[in-house]
């Protein structure tokens, strides 16, 4: 059987998206969720579209990626293909050859879960492997200790708190008030939740997006982030709490994040917000 590569319409990202939905688990290690694409929503559906990658066998997608940024694809493989050679061959082909249109010649980065055969193969290759990234996880069967703030929704007339958090906490131009709206018409956004933290002013000092990917399944945070004129409060930790909680009322089994293990604060944040950090994971690289 013949493994096609193909970029879906618009409308065909959603078949992408519930096929991820189906894959994850909470047995499984961390990888692309329908989060992560409901996120690049904030740049439109059509250039979403442009950027998300699907590997069908028989009319079945057995592998999706998403293209981050032209250097770097995010993927995933079906449970039932992770050690599949005939999948990981052509995807080793297609992350290799231009002309495919995934990567392009040069320096580039591919995010894989650990156990896939493509690893193996692209170390044969001799790609190498980047800088780690923590993954940290969270149970919800319990329920989620109080934050102890002042939480509101993130909804329209909030869009450009949402903007100013992210443009302050990533130190970064780019979040404008348009990044909630085209996020929010998203096809997943029904699963998603935005939150703020208040003072008492009415000033919002961090925000965060968890994305449910149904019951029973993990949930995943992107983003969050605190502005810099309130840092060092716990705000991290509480609109961490906070969107755990919403998760949970959504009926996720868990949450989990991946942050680089370079940026410590980050990393204790979320420790602070219970959860728990698993082995550290690293991006496959070609340097030449």
């Amino acid at each position: 059987m013949t493994i096609e590569l193909g970029t879906p319409t618009a409308d065909a990202v959603r078949d992408a998206m519930t096929v991820l939905r189906e894959w994850q688990d909470d047995a499984a290690p961390m990888q692309l969720h329908p989060g992560d694409i409901g996120w690049n929503f904030r740049f439109g559906a059509a250039e979403t579209a442009a950027v998300v990658r699907t590997w069908s066998r028989d009319g079945r997608i057995v592998a999706v990626g998403m293209i981050d940024s032209p250097t770097l694809v995010r993927m995933t493989v079906a449970p039932d293909a992770f050690r599949d050679e005939e999948v990981a061959l052509r995807l080793v082909e297609d992350f290799s050859l231009p002309e495919r249109g995934v990567l392009p010649e040069g320096a580039v980065s591919i995010e894989a879960p650990s156990g896939l055969l493509l690893h193996d193969l692209l170390s044969e290759e001799g790609w190498g492997v980047d800088e780690p990234w923590t993954p940290l996880f969270r149970d919800l069967t319990d329920p989620v200790e109080h934050h102890g703030v002042r939480i509101k929704p993130i909804g329209p007339e909030q869009a450009q708190d949402f903007a100013d958090v992210l443009r302050s906490a990533f130190d970064t131009s780019r979040p404008t008030s348009r990044y909630w709206h085209e996020m929010a018409a998203g096809p997943s956004y029904a699963d998603a939740r935005c939150l703020g933290v208040y003072d008492d002013q009415g000033s919002v000092s961090a925000v965060v997006t968890v994305w449910s990917a149904g019951p029973g399944k993990p949930g995943l945070v992107e983003p969050m982030g605190v502005h810099e004129d309130h840092r060092g409060r716990g705000y991290g930790r509480a609109i961490t709490l906070a969107g755990a909680a919403a998760l949970r009322e959504m009926g996720s089994s868990s949450v989990r994040v991946c942050t680089p293990s370079s940026n410590v604060g980050a990393v204790a944040t979320y420790k602070a917000a219970g959860f728990e950090a698993r082995p550290e994971v690293r991006d496959r690289i070609r340097t030449a």
